[in-house]
């Protein structure tokens, strides 16, 4: 046996055993829910209707509902990650570059996880601080963090995968994501989760408790707190800088010294997991009021604390004026780290008035971010403090800046049934909507803004630093009429006025004609929209590496103006969907629903528009909206430039969803319940508009001009994602034991990327399937023990290329990524997990 497979069976065991120690499982009501039949196509749902009663199965929207339980069984402690494993049309993101990995998103449809709304109890969810900035598939994601929702505190999930603006406002033009919380009286749960990734790191562990009370008559309260620890894991290849001479920064004389370095060769840690701890409480409470009415409150508070390796820097890399003075011998490692709590708070009355149900709601959140860098330090702060018989100064911890976000809304939803004599009565519905948000950067400490900053994050100068807000008001109706008994109709209509950009009207027609109780068909037409985030608007910053400096330019600044490139507008959306819902046999249940999402202005971010390509002028334009924006930037670089979010292209989504839902009983051998869900979608631009004439002036790098949107961002959208995603899940109960197992396939994913030479080049992950496997059983006193796994078979993703590394070592960077950040199902192998939840 090689030594890399005994340590990885002894990483397996120690797994395996921390599993066992801490093992649990779902509630003990899941296996009776599977013997007893019950399914989600039954549940009851409050999303994507304004009817009351409505059924999934019933449904002229595609709906789909994830119970608690599934949740459990997915073995992730994160809401996120839970729905990727369940929702096919739903993807998370696995690696984020810079703060980005401090707050991993998802998309649904293939999107951006900006136009997927997220609501908590039917009522907006408030967004993170933290701007997705760096290039990638996931690049301007600033959507809900749903890290802060405790998984024990919810109910069920419900995923409404069609255009909704109509309905909900802004962001809902891929969908809707309510999260409904428990509303129980009484009993709960305890929990305990560890886990770790069977080749190292990413050492996991969660408490979670819930509890139900009823603290009078007429009266529920459910509470919920949970704390999470992730850690570390490393999954890169060893720093070329270092280790390999055909790097132009190899030399003999620094081998000589980095080799003797603890940790050598790999001692650039950047490629892999960050490491956070996280502490969430939530609150679900509500009470009746004499004449029917209810008061309800639900909210929470979340505090995070996470960090990300950045490039390793070398020990020559800051340094005095004595030529012996080098105040970090060992290189160092500088970490960005965010200190974040998030609050929100929701307060309504509904109840029945003069015939007619009212609902009126207030809910309030903010996200507070501060942004930190560790272990680094500013090298001209230190060369410029030191003298020829003096050491220089530099901190190694820097504050860095801070972002806040707020949003306050506001609505009022009226609804009454009246009937004309059709065969269901006509429900209206109609409300207003007011909303009020912000959006804040606060400058960094002296030292992390010195001239170029702190190493690995410059911290936000005065010029990045300022308080942005905007108001928005709406009113919107919907009315769904049943003129005979097969055949629904649905109507939404919404007005929407924005401080910063005008007006809007959107609309959404759905309809549904069941056939007989087999077979039914459904289709939806909407127009939608999505408001810039204030984030996109006015994000500045710089972004660094060892060999580069980039600004992003906020669109809405005057500097983006000396390049002409315009202030941003919103997205304008048409959705167009049918489908089929079938029941061939009794207990089997069938929906595919085919859709196109057709996006004008789509907001993205644009390739790097480079001033300084190699050392040579690319763009004097590009260089004097850097200096006009008020950045400073590491002369030790050769590449500079900006990045910039514009409305610069015309996209069109096509797909398909399907999910088919079976039992399989086997009498006194148990019972198992199948599922098969798939996606299949397929991104096209369809319109890329023109340049300014400042980003297509000709040089000498770029003879021809440059490039807005290159084949690599193009190729985010296009390619970036799995062309399908289809999972088979078997659950299968008997007795105490219950065995879950999914088999997911990923179809094939590339992208075009920059090595750090300049051409572009193809990566690429082939197809791959993957094992999440889970087993559980009731234990006496009502807990429930379960072991499992994702990715059981420790399946990694296809390699850069030979070609592709050897490209990016002659470019003088560090080189350590050897899986693609694109990878759905992530870049660190299986994952082995348990749990141990005690009900009562």
């Amino acid at each position: 046996m090689t030594l890399t497979m005994r340590r990885r069976l002894q990483t397996g065991a120690s797994a395996l055993a921390l599993a066992v120690l801490s093992a649990s499982a779902v509630h003990a009501e899941d296996a009776a829910a599977a013997a007893d039949g019950t399914s989600a196509v039954e549940e009851v749902i409050v999303t994507g209707t304004r009817q009351t009663g409505l059924r999934v199965v019933d449904s002229a929207a595609p709906i789909q509902v994830v119970d608690s339980e599934s949740l459990l069984r997915s073995g992730q402690t994160d809401l996120r990650l839970g729905l990727s494993n369940i929702v096919p049309s739903y993807t998370a993101q696995a690696f984020g570059g810079d703060t980005a990995n401090l707050t991993l998103s998802a998309k649904l449809r293939g999107l951006s996880p900006n136009q997927a709304l997220v609501l908590v109890n039917g009522k907006r969810r408030h967004t993170t601080a933290n701007l997705a900035v760096l290039g990638g598939a996931y690049q301007g994601a600033a959507a809900a963090d749903l890290s802060f929702i405790p998984v024990s505190s919810i109910g069920r999930v419900e995923v409404l995968t069609d255009g909704a603006a109509a309905q909900y406002g802004t962001d809902a033009i891929a969908g809707v994501i309510n999260i409904i919380q428990k509303t129980d009286p009484d009993g709960g749960s305890v929990g305990l989760t560890g886990g770790q990734y069977i080749d190292g790191g990413g050492k996991t562990a969660a408490l979670s408790l819930n509890v139900g009370l009823a603290p009078f008559e007429g009266a529920y309260l459910n509470l919920t707190a949970d704390t999470k620890y992730h850690g570390f894991s490393m999954r890169g290849l060893p720093d070329q800088r270092v280790f390999n001479p055909a790097s132009p920064g190899y030399t003999a004389a620094r081998n000589a010294v980095e080799s003797k370095i603890p940790g050598y060769p790999y001692l650039n840690l950047i490629s892999g997991d960050a490491e956070y701890r996280l502490t969430n409480f939530a609150f679900n409470g509500g009470a009746e009021l004499p004449g029917g009415a209810e008061v309800y409150a639900f909210g929470g508070y979340g505090h995070k604390d996470a960090s990300a390796y950045e490039n390793y820097r070398r020990y020559y890399r800051v340094a005095g004026k004595m030529a012996t003075d080098l105040p970090f011998p060992k290189g160092f490692s500088p970490r960005e780290r965010i200190i974040e709590d998030d609050y929100a708070f929701t307060l309504g009355l509904k109840g029945e008035v003069a015939g007619w149900n009212v609902d009126f709601a207030s809910t309030w959140g903010m996200d507070d971010v501060e942004v930190r860098v560790e272990d680094s330090a500013n090298a001209s702060l230190y060369t410029d403090t030191s003298t020829t018989t003096a050491k220089g100064f530099t901190p190694t911890s820097f504050h860095a800046g801070t972002w806040t976000t707020t949003q306050w809304t506001n609505n009022l939803d009226i609804a009454k049934e009246f009937d004309f004599g059709l065969a269901d009565p006509v429900n209206l519905a109609f409300g207003l909507e007011q909303r009020s948000e912000s959006y804040e950067i606060g400058k960094g400490d002296s030292a992390s803004t010195y001239k170029e900053g702190s190493q690995s994050y410059p911290g936000f100068s005065a010029t990045d630093a300022g308080k942005h807000s905007r108001n928005s008001w709406a009113i919107y109706g919907d009315v769904a009429v049943q003129p005979v008994t097969p055949w629904k109709i649905d109507l939404a209509l919404r007005f929407e006025h924005y401080s910063d950009f005008g007006d809007t009207t959107i609309a959404k027609l759905t309809t549904r004609y069941d056939f007989s109780d087999a077979i039914a068909v459904r289709g939806t037409i909407s127009t939608g929209f999505r408001a810039p985030t204030l984030a996109e608007a006015y994000y500045s910053a710089t972004n660094v590496s060892p060999t580069s400096a980039f600004v992003q330019l906020a669109p809405n600044s005057s500097a983006a103006r000396l390049l002409q490139i315009d202030t941003l507008k919103p997205e304008e959306s048409i959705n167009y969907s049918v489908g089929l819902v079938a029941r061939p046999l009794p207990s089997m249940t069938i929906t595919l629903d085919a859709y196109q999402i057709e996006l004008s202005d789509r907001i993205f971010g644009s390739s790097s528009i480079y001033g300084l390509r190699n050392g040579v002028v690319a763009s004097s334009a590009v260089t004097a909206a850097i200096i006009a924006n008020g950045n400073v930037l590491d002369p030790t670089v050769t590449n500079t430039g900006v990045n910039i979010f514009s409305n610069g292209l015309d996209t069109r989504t096509r797909g398909v969803d399907l999910v088919v839902s079976y039992p399989t009983d086997l009498g006194e051998f148990g019972r198992i319940n199948w599922t098969l869900s798939g996606n299949i979608t397929d991104s096209e631009v369809t319109k890329v508009k023109s340049p300014p004439p400042p980003i297509t002036t000709p040089s000498v790098p770029y003879p021809a001009g440059q490039a807005m949107f290159d084949k690599n961002a193009r190729s985010l959208l296009e390619t970036a994602a799995p062309k399908y995603k289809v999972g088979v899940t078997g659950l299968y109960t008997l007795g105490m034991f219950t065995v879950s197992l999914t088999e997911t396939f990923y179809g094939k994913s590339s992208i075009f990327s920059d090595p750090g030479t300049g051409p572009l080049q193809t990566v690429s992950l082939k197809p791959a399937a993957i094992t999440d496997l889970e087993a559980s059983v009731k234990l006496p006193g009502g807990v429930v023990g379960a072991i499992g796994a994702n990715n059981l078979f420790n399946h990694y993703p296809d390699k850069l290329t030979s070609a592709f590394q050897t490209a990016c070592i002659a470019s003088g960077g560090g080189c350590v990524t050897q899986y693609p950040a694109i990878s759905p199902y992530g870049i660190n192998g299986g994952y082995y997990y348990a749990r141990l939840t005690w009900s009562f």
